[in-house]
């Protein structure tokens, strides 16, 4: 199925296509967010400046152009204010109707249950948007407040992939935590909840 050019919205947030005039907010946000990015991705690094923002924001349009990949910024639900972060969905296999949910947190604004609501959101995209089978998750081993939202939302465990991505010199093991169609079904009154952010556990 292909994804509108639409932007999403949870109690509390917009999320949208990105903008070309989003550079210099997502600018900002990556580097005061450095510290927490920098060793869990690769793209994170001390040199990031306005020729990567706007390449990502390029890249991340014509993907999206291509029905690939789904990159969603962040903003208050009015759809202004500053980055609050990313969050995607790409795919893995069209085949086999497999795709894979990321997301980061401007670090200003963690710990406020954002990660989840957003998430959630994409996940309900994921499954009656875009009709996948399974939706896939994979977090750095040490990246508790990741593991959290995974669980929150009801993903399975399924064991750690090693050394699965360098980072910056280092080899990082990840988790993979998995979602089915019927599993999604579910769940579907239990991840609503979390966008509608009325789950006592976000």
């Amino acid at each position: 199925m292909d994804l509108h050019v639409d932007s999403r919205n949870t109690a509390r947030y917009t999320l949208r296509p990105f903008r070309k005039r989003d550079a210099e907010t997502l600018l900002e946000a990556v580097r005061h967010s450095m510290p927490d990015l920098y060793p869990f991705l690769p793209w994170a690094t001390h040199g990031y400046n306005q020729v990567n923002a706007t390449r990502f924001i390029r890249d991340a349009t014509h993907a999206w152009r291509e029905q690939r990949a789904f990159n969603f910024a962040i903003r208050d639900a009015e759809g202004a204010g500053p980055h609050l972060g990313n969050v995607f969905v790409l795919y893995v296999s069209k085949s086999s109707r497999t795709g894979e949910i990321g997301y980061w947190i401007n670090s200003g604004n963690t710990s406020q249950g954002i990660a989840t609501e957003v998430t959630a959101r994409i996940v309900q995209v994921a499954f009656e948007e875009l009709g996948l089978h399974r939706v896939v998750l994979r977090i750095a081993v040490g990246n508790r407040p990741s593991e959290r939202v995974a669980e929150k939302l009801g993903f399975t465990r399924e064991g750690v992939l090693r050394e699965e991505l360098e980072v910056h010199g280092t080899w990082l093991d990840h988790t993979a935590y998995s979602m089915l169609e019927r599993e999604y079904v579910s769940a579907e009154n239990d991840i609503a909840a979390f966008v509608e952010y009325q789950s006592k556990a976000i």
